[in-house]
């Protein structure tokens, strides 16, 4: 259950830890306030966000609908399914629904890194 935990919290502030060096109020901002982006937009942005990014070859499958991108696919990276959430929100989708499988190995391995993290505190 703790290792459940420490693992939950590692995902929830590596998914914030960009925003929060940038400075940026992005997710702050009431979508309806935003300007708006049509969902051929956000496609585009996205395709060519993931054509130069180490996430591409993930080989991740997405759609938009109505302003909502919704993620598909696994990876072996953790990090990877937060960088696609923030990809998808930087292109203009009001939201996300990210069902991007993170691999055991990929787990595991963030597990240890933050146990190490710990331990060196």
């Amino acid at each position: 259950m703790y290792r459940t935990a420490l693992i939950c919290l590692f995902v929830m502030m590596s998914a914030l830890a960009p925003a929060v060096a940038s400075g940026s109020s992005h997710s702050a901002v009431p979508a309806t306030e935003r300007a708006t982006v049509n969902d051929a937009q956000i496609e585009a942005t996205i395709r060519a966000k993931l054509a130069k990014s180490k996430i591409g070859r993930d080989g991740f499958r997405f759609h938009v609908q109505r302003g909502v991108v919704t993620w598909e696919g696994s990876t072996n990276v953790m990090q990877h399914k937060g960088s696609a959430t923030r990809m998808a929100k930087a292109a203009g989708a009001i939201q996300v629904i990210n069902n991007i499988q993170v691999s055991g190995a990929a787990k595991e391995k963030a597990a240890g890194n933050l146990k190490k993290a710990t331990v060196q505190d």
